[in-house]
């Protein structure tokens, strides 16, 4: 089955599809959980498929060091291993080998580094990141980038030159999207020109689908949707449009504004672990005194297991007491948030009154008139 995505709804810039993948349809725009060592943490495939979760990340770097690629292949391939039936996207493992910046060497032909488990060397050029996430067997898979700091702009350039010639070559090594859905990923910082060029450059080597990458690393949320802005006229209109590593309920209103359409972030489970919880008014930190007697759900009107069955005093004494059950009520209530938070923003779309829904979201999330 070939790959395809259709628009059914558009509202301004923002867009409702369906992306059609070999195992199964994703609904558009989508919140996908990350399971960087081919689990979500916390929370078992059971609960995903509870909560409709329809796509899931798996990391390249992290399950390429441990067990390996191919073994997981021997094994039946991501899907088989950790027994989840819906759609997987993989990426390329560029993020991660660049973020250790005091164990990496990088090149114009790919980078050497050392494993952050055992310190053994390592090499990763876009040919093996390509064999890598063939090997693993995901539905989508990315193109090796380099993700550079995003406001020094001599480092940038060299990121974006490289980037487009390490597309060039992940194109070659993985031509053939019947299976596998090869996207390619936009850099070029927080600059505009550079933003445009890699855009118009990515387009010629015809990607079903294309990313931004580079962003929600440590420029502000403002120039994270500047770039955005800048960045989407230049992407196909008749393709997905990953936006890499956001996940803040606010960051997803606005970029599904902006016109993306896929998102990726390890944050609502992250957060949990450290007692964190989401909900329409805001994020709350549950090991406060202040719910040691509260009988209310974490979040009111939320239907996940979590909200449905306990109280936050019983949540608070979980996490005081480093009762595991605490982390996982959290991390699922979190995902199960993110999920009915992005179908209500796909509603919106559908019913063309997505302004309306963020703007009413986004008062009450950030607890200040807008």
């Amino acid at each position: 089955m070939s790959f395809e995505f259709e628009i059914v709804a558009e509202d301004g810039n923002a867009r409702a599809g369906w992306l059609h993948t070999p195992h199964g349809t994703i609904p558009t725009p989508i919140y996908c959980p990350v399971g960087t060592q081919a689990s979500v943490k916390m929370i078992p495939p059971r609960d995903l498929h509870e909560m409709q979760a329809s796509l899931i990340l798996a990391n390249t770097y992290h399950l390429h060091l441990r067990p390996g690629s191919d073994l997981i292949r021997e094994l039946g391939g991501l899907h088989q291993f950790m027994v989840w039936d819906q759609p997987i996207l993989t990426d390329s493992g560029g993020f991660q080998v660049f973020s250790l910046a005091q164990i990496n060497k990088i090149d114009d032909d790919g980078v050497t580094f050392r494993s952050h488990i055992d310190g053994s060397k390592h090499r990763l050029t876009p040919e093996i990141s390509m064999q890598i996430q063939e090997n693993l067997g995901a539905d989508i898979i990315m193109c090796f980038d380099q993700c550079p700091t995003p406001t020094d702009r001599a480092v940038v350039e060299l990121a974006v030159r490289r980037t487009h010639e390490w597309a060039r070559r992940c194109r070659q090594a993985h031509p053939d999207d019947s299976t596998q859905a090869l996207f390619g990923i936009v850099q070029g910082g927080v600059f505009p020109d550079l933003r445009e060029q890699s855009a118009l450059f990515l387009q010629t080597l015809d990607f079903p689908g294309y990313a931004i990458g580079g962003l929600a690393v440590g420029e502000t949320k403002t120039a994270m949707y500047e770039t955005i802005d800048v960045t989407t006229p230049f992407l196909p209109r008749n393709k997905p449009r990953y936006l890499m590593g956001v996940g803040d309920p606010d960051d997803l209103v606005e970029a599904v504004m902006r016109g993306m359409d896929i998102f990726d972030c390890v944050m609502p489970t992250r957060v949990a672990r450290h007692g964190a919880a989401l909900t329409l008014d805001g994020r709350i930190n549950m090991r406060n005194a202040e719910h040691s007697r509260d009988q209310r759900p974490v979040d009111p009107g939320c239907l996940c297991y979590c909200c449905q069955n306990f109280t936050r005093a019983y949540i608070r004494h979980l996490l005081k007491a480093e009762e595991l059950l605490g982390l996982y009520l959290l991390s699922y209530h979190n995902v199960h948030f993110l999920i009915k938070h992005m179908e209500a923003i796909r509603e919106a779309i559908l019913q063309g009154r997505l302004r309306e829904y963020g703007q009413r979201f986004l008062t009450r999330y950030l607890r200040r008139p807008l």
